[in-house]
This record gives C-alpha cells, structure tokens and sequence, in this order.
C-alpha cells in the first residue's frame, strides 16, 4: 500500500509518471472480465497536463450479473459529477465512507467540460462493495437530476504529460506534507485527495475549504463560461453594456451592441477583449480619458510615478508635499469630470425612460378607447342578439306547445284506430262463419241432387232450404 502511495505522489507532482496506478496489465481482460476505456486528464492546463487512459468494468455487465465482477481491485471511479460540487461538497456526500479511503484521485474526462470524475482507493475489498451497492445510482443531492454512477476499475494507465512553456511556480510542486495542516501525507493515517491540479491534501483538511480552487495554486476546476452575443450567440466581437449588462457584438459583426444603444441610449459600452470604454453618444473611447473643461476635448490621464523622488521628465515639483497637494487636486479634478459624466448620462436616461413612459402611456390611453368603443359596439350587438334570442325563445315554447298537443291527438286517433280495428276483425270472423255454413249446405245440398233422390223427398228438402236461406238472410238483416 506504501507503494502506491509512493505511485500517485510522484504522478501528481509531475516529475514522473509512472506506467499504471494500480498494479494490473490492461492488455489482460478477457471476456469474463469485459472493460471500456475512458480518457482522461489532470494538472493546470497552463502548467503541465497529465494525460491517460482508465480501464472500467462495464456497466452491463454488473447489472445483468448478479453478482459483482470477478477480479475486481478496490479501486472505484466515480463518473459524472457535476463541476459545482466542491471537494468539500463530495467529501460530505461519500463522508460515511470517508475513513475507509486511502486515496481520491480528481481528473477530468476528455470532452466533458461540466463533469469531473473521482478515482478512490480503498483500505479493503468489503468497504469497495459496500460503497458500490450504497452509492451507485444515488442521487447527489434532492436538486440534482442525475445520479451518481460508480464503476469498479480494472486499470489505470498514464500516457504522458505536456509540459507548457510557462514556468511551474514554487508553490504548485508537490510538498510530502498536507499544505493545510503541514502534517504529514501518510494514507495509513489518512485519507489522501489529489485535486484536478495534481496537489495533495489530507480529506479532513479539505473538507474544511468550501471553495472550487485549490489551495495552493488557486487553479478553479469550475471554469468560466464564455460571453456570447445574447441575439446571434457569435464569440468574436463582444461588448457589454456598463449599465444593464447587455452582451452584443460589434459594428464588425451583426452590430446587435449598436442596436442596443439606439434602443435604450445606454451609450457606453466596455469591449470585453481590450476592457475599453466606448461612447456612443461621444462616438469616441472614454476609457481612462477625461474631458477638458476649457474646450471640451479628451485629454488622457498620465499620473506621475516619480511623485516621492522627483523627477527631471516630467512636471513634479521637488517639493513632496507641493506634489502631494498637486496630486490631490489632480484626483479631484477627475472625480469631478467623472461625477459630471454619469450626471449628464444620468440625466439622459431619464429624459429617455420619461419618453418611454410617456409612449407607454399614450399607447394604453389609445387601447383603452379602443376597447370601450369595441365594448358600446358589442353591447348594441348583443342586445339584438338577445331580442333575436327572446324571439327565438317564444317561438320554440310555442312549437313545442303544438307538438305536445299533436303527440295526443295521435294517441287518441291511434286508439280509435284500434277499436274500429278490432269491431272489423270481429265482423269478418262472423261473415267466414256464416259463409263456411252456408257452403256445407250447399255441397249438401249438391250431394242430395247428385244421388237422384225422390221426387217427394225433394218438396220437404227445399222447404227446409228456403226456410234456412230466409232464416240467414233474415239474421243478415
């Protein structure tokens, strides 16, 4: 373990980098073993930058394994943690684990600019599962969307350095003691953190620094966002107005910043490349210029640097307190042209926002007459909507009455219908009655005429015919 506390010194000073940080050949993983590389990088940009190459266990294959890869080191690399998190904030977010690290390693992966990622060694294999299961897709905190992702590492690999043509400062060589409480680097005692600089602090002492920088070089791994213009979102160009904060490119551009002044008269605007002054009103530069009195024009500031000794090229007096008092004066001149600028530029806007208002006034006075006319207007429509709806209403009551009394006349009709219905029906039951009689008779009557019955007996039988025919149509009647 000494030996690897001996590897990672030496690699964060930059003196030597050694081949791996862990022991391990990464040419050795097999299928059952599966591993991605990540590139990475540390140290000052500006100084010296330490390049390599770490070997992760995959993220498939530990969730569809139910069991955590085999082979497995106690080195951990956690990926993706968000560039606000001070080493102060990941410290107290894996504090429960704090005592059973040996080292925390800050690098950054190439191609991401908002993320770090964080190398940590631990004292035994038990407390590296136990930080896997504990922390791998928890969320850093309440506010943040993403979780963390912790993969185990298999190996890690340093490419080499760039060593840039500024020269290294005193203070950014690596000290075999902790800057902050001067004991000491010793993982055995505690726990060591490597910062994105490639200096070394115990993580108690860390924790205590709430800022993003380090300590020693002051080199912030947050860094700045880079200005656009806020219409074409071009780089090249810019200016930012000194009074409401506007970013807009130049005349050599689009001219957005241009645009700007002529919608707001907010005249002066600083150039973000060379931090000079421009005045649109003026159309002149006013950075660290100051208008005469006498004739108006800009006269340049030179402050004497000789003021204590005296000097033969310029105008100071030998006298120390004449210069002084020189001095003075010449400071309260230029208070005064200043105080005179911002009056007049002060006194500009407002004339110009009391112009504003006054459109803005104008312009609501004109909506408002607008929307009463269009409101008289729209309540002599609706008021002939409303006749037209009464008459409608009436209308409807009316038709709706006739159709009520319509729906039971037919009720009334319909059963009518059905009892003349039902008298028909019976009357034509009696006349096939009185029909299928009077046809037995009659085939009777053809069957008695067939068989040649006796004259005598044919008397009797159309009596009895004429008596039932008369009988029938008597009944017929």
């Amino acid at each position: 373990m000494s030996q690897a506390t001996s590897t990672s010194t030496s690699a964060s000073a930059g003196a030597s980098h050694p081949t791996t940080m862990i022991p391990g050949d990464s040419t050795s993983s097999s299928s059952s073993n599966p591993t991605q590389a990540f590139h990475f990088s540390s140290g000052n940009p500006r100084i010296e930058e330490t390049r390599g190459v770490m070997h992760l266990y995959r993220d498939d294959f530990a969730s569809t394994s139910s069991e955590l890869p085999v082979g497995r080191k106690t080195l951990v690399c956690v990926l993706g943690v968000p560039n606000h998190m001070t080493y102060a904030d990941f410290c107290q977010f894996c504090g429960s684990f704090i005592q059973h690290m040996l080292e925390m390693r800050i690098v950054r992966n190439d191609g991401v600019e908002d993320k770090y990622s964080v190398l940590i060694r631990f004292d035994d294999p038990s407390s590296t599962d136990a930080f896997y299961k504990h922390f791998n897709g928890k969320h850093f905190s309440s506010l943040e969307m993403e979780a963390c992702h912790v993969l185990f590492t298999f190996d890690v690999q340093y490419t080499g350095s760039i060593e840039h043509a500024q020269s290294t400062p005193a203070s950014s060589t690596e000290q075999p003691s902790c800057p902050v409480c001067l004991e000491r680097l010793d993982q055995d005692t505690s726990g060591v953190l490597t910062t994105i600089c490639n200096h070394s602090f115990h993580c108690s002492c860390i924790s205590k620094w709430t800022d993003s920088s380090c300590p020693v070089c002051r080199y912030c791994q947050q860094q700045p966002e880079k200005s656009i213009c806020f219409v074409c979102q071009t780089a090249e160009n810019l200016w930012i107005c000194v009074i409401c904060g506007f970013v807009g490119c130049g005349r050599y551009k689009e001219g957005h910043a241009i645009t700007h002044w002529k919608d707001t008269q907010h005249c002066y605007s600083l150039e973000l490349d060379t931090q000079r002054v421009w005045d649109y009103a003026g159309d002149n530069y006013v950075h660290r210029l100051i208008q005469s009195k006498t004739d108006g024009k800009l006269v340049e500031f030179n402050q004497c640097a000789h003021v204590d000794d005296g000097c033969g090229s310029c105008n100071c007096s030998v006298d120390p307190g004449f210069s002084e008092a020189l001095l003075n004066s010449q400071v309260e001149t230029i208070v005064n042209e200043y105080s005179d600028l911002l009056t007049s530029q002060l006194e500009n806007q407002k004339i110009y926002f009391e112009t504003l208002i006054r459109e803005v006034e104008e312009e609501t006075e004109r909506e408002i007459s607008e929307a009463i006319e269009k409101a008289v207007g729209s309540n002599q429509k609706l008021q002939k909507l409303q006749a037209k709806l009464d008459r409608c209403v009436k209308e409807k009551g009316f038709l709706d009455e006739l159709n009520e009394n319509l729906l039971k006349n037919q009720e009334i009709w319909k059963a009518k219908m059905s009892e003349i219905e039902a008298r028909e029906k019976k009357a034509l039951r009696v006349k096939d009655n009185k029909i299928r009689e009077l046809e037995e008779q009659l085939r009777e009557l053809m069957m008695c005429l067939e068989t040649g019955n006796t004259i005598e007996e044919l008397p009797k039988l159309d009596e009895t015919k004429d008596s039932s025919v008369l009988s029938v149509l008597e009944e017929s009647a």
